[in-house]
C-alpha cells in the first residue's frame, strides 16, 4: 500500500487515503503506551503527522509503515468518506 493523504480526526484516530482508492480509519490509541509514541498523547503532536508514501511519522520520531496501518485498517463510515470526498472536491476547486 502507498499512502495518498493522511488526516487526523478526533480521539487519536486517522483517515487513512491509500493511492489505489481505499481509505479506512486507523486508531493510533494502542500504540500510546508505548515509550516512542507517548509524545503523541498530546494533540498538536500527534496532529503533525507526516506522510511519507510507504510510511507516517512524527517529530518524536514516532512511525508506522504502511503495511502495519495496512494491516490495522478498519473501513471507514460513508459519511467519514463524503466528508473527505467533499474535502478533496472543495480543494480541487481551489487549486485550479
Amino acid at each position: 500500500m502507498r499512502i495518498a493523504e493522511i488526516i487526523h480526526l478526533e480521539n487519536h484516530v486517522l483517515l487513512v487515503a491509500s493511492e489505489d482508492g481505499a481509505m479506512g480509519l486507523f486508531d493510533i490509541k494502542p500504540y500510546l503506551t508505548g515509550e516512542v509514541f507517548a509524545a503523541l498523547q498530546d494533540d498538536d503532536e500527534f496532529t503533525a503527522v507526516h506522510n511519507g508514501g510507504s510510511f507516517i511519522e512524527w517529530a518524536c520520531s514516532a512511525d508506522l509503515s504502511a503495511d502495519t496501518i495496512e494491516a490495522h485498517l478498519i473501513p471507514a463510515p460513508p459519511e467519514i468518506v463524503q466528508q473527505f470526498a467533499r474535502r478533496r472536491h472543495h480543494a480541487a476547486r481551489s487549486t485550479g
